[in-house]
């Protein structure tokens, strides 16, 4: 690393061997090499740090807190790093962590300015100071940050009535991989003048340009909560609930569905008295008018009843926040199972889970590799958690072909091979199975014409 650049962020840049390590990887498990670690604490300092990687062809990896599921947080060098000698340039990690301010929160137009280390959480639980909420909840959402929700377009349980975090921008400050700097959106509820640059930008995976601010809009806590837990003691049967509710006129704020393995998985990692003997279970949130939501939660319970399911209701807060928890804890439950399990989030249409549930437990009896899904069931998006040593090495690439017949079930339905991950390094391979060539072709013109020099995030997302 180039002394002028240690000299100008001193304090906010480190090349110790400790801190490169722990920001060499993210939650994918795949590593990778930097040559820094820096800390910006402002916007001169991102420009700063842009302006010499684009002098001295070094790719910047921008990072918020490593909790994304697909790498890409992950250093690579990129094909136009390699010098005569042969040698890859390492990468910049740019952490945001220390941009972490709520800059603004306006309650009478209902938006904020944040900037993108803001801990996902920590914005709700502030918003909730002014009776407002924001409601993109990723599971991380106590330890993800609102930068990483942008770059990933990260959803949660309740995007099946409110939507995903593009749903919720309405402006970027960031910084172009020339070190220009742009501002992107409106501070109006509409707004159609010239290209939607926020929107491309939103879920863009820190590939075209780095964010500095976040403008998002909010919305007013609403009135009541109530939340249902529905048993099954069959797997097809969950799946067929689903799409009788979503096809019944209502939509609850979440319903979200766990397997049998899931169940048991999150039972022996953090106990709340979920029933083990059961299938798969749905939970179930509706949320508004007192009146109006219990007249809802009525006829649910009904559809589900229809398909033998046992309904349980969480009358008051401190229940339905240990249903949450264990929810919430289910990611970590499944790595105490098998530390290097495969987790893919695909989606297909709702009326498809029966068929994509059933395909699921068959190639799992297939191949004798356990399959454990949960996921969104409310918008179709199941995460397959493939349980497999990744030290195993024979298993491991059986496993990776079941990957790859998952996503081919998928697409096969209507689907799509990522909900929330994005394609990052671990789905890179398979996005030609699901983006045609013209298009794919598109979007690495667009990749090209934010970044020529292919410096911001390069190997993510195009094989």
């Amino acid at each position: 690393m180039k002394h002028d650049l240690i000299k100008h962020l001193h304090g906010k840049i480190s090349t110790s061997p400790e801190d490169l390590a722990c920001y060499g990887f993210d939650a994918s498990g795949l590593e990778g090499s930097a040559s820094a670690v820096v800390w910006p604490e402002n916007l001169q300092d991102v420009v700063e740090t842009v302006n010499y990687a684009r002098s001295n062809r070094i790719p910047v990896v921008p990072r918020g807190a490593g909790t994304g599921m697909t790498g890409g947080a992950v250093p690579q060098p990129g094909p136009g790093m390699r010098p005569a000698s042969g040698h890859l340039k390492e990468a910049l990690i740019m952490s945001f962590e220390k941009m972490n301010r709520i800059l603004e929160i306006d309650r009478e137009n209902m938006q904020v300015l944040v900037e993108p280390g803001v801990i996902n959480g920590a914005l709700q639980r502030e918003l909730a100071r002014f009776n407002l909420f924001y409601p993109p909840d990723p599971a991380s959402m106590n330890i993800c940050t609102l930068g990483g929700n942008v770059a990933e377009n990260a959803g949660g349980p309740r995007a099946l009535k409110y939507g995903v975090t593009r749903d919720y921008v309405m402006g970027l400050e960031a910084v172009l991989p020339d070190g220009s700097v742009i501002h992107t959106g409106v501070r109006t509820s509409k707004g159609v003048v010239g290209y939607d640059l926020t929107r491309l930008l939103v879920g863009s995976e820190g590939t075209l340009a780095v964010v500095t601010k976040i403008r998002l809009r909010v919305l007013p806590v609403p009135e009541d909560v109530i939340t249902l837990l529905v048993l099954f003691k069959d797997l097809e049967q969950s799946g067929n609930a689903v799409s009788a509710i979503m096809t019944s006129g209502i939509i609850p704020r979440t319903l979200e569905f766990m397997d049998s393995g899931a169940i048991r998985a999150v039972e022996s990692y953090r106990p709340v008295g979920l029933p083990v003997d059961v299938e798969a279970l749905l939970l179930i949130e509706l949320d508004g008018d007192p009146v109006v939501i219990k007249k809802e939660a009525e006829k649910i319970s009904y559809l589900c009843s229809q398909q033998a399911g046992e309904i349980i209701m969480a009358d008051d807060e401190d229940a339905q926040e240990k249903i949450w928890e264990s929810r919430r804890a289910l990611s970590p439950a499944l790595y105490h199972i098998m530390p290097t399990k495969i987790n893919e989030d695909i989606v297909v249409p709702r009326t498809q889970i029966p068929r994509m549930l059933k395909k699921l437990k068959a190639l799992s009896a297939e191949s004798g590799i356990k399959i454990i899904n949960f996921g969104h069931a409310g918008d179709g998006n199941i995460h397959v958690n493939i349980m497999v040593d990744k030290n195993n090495k024979p298993e491991y690439e059986k496993a990776l072909a079941l990957v790859k017949e998952v996503f081919r079930a998928t697409l096969d339905l209507g689907g799509t091979i990522s909900g929330e991950h994005g394609v990052g390094l671990t789905k890179m391979d398979y996005i030609g199975m699901e983006i045609k060539p013209a298009e794919l072709e598109l979007m690495k013109r667009i990749k090209q014409a934010f970044d020529p020099l292919d410096i911001l995030n390069p190997g993510k997302i195009f094989p």
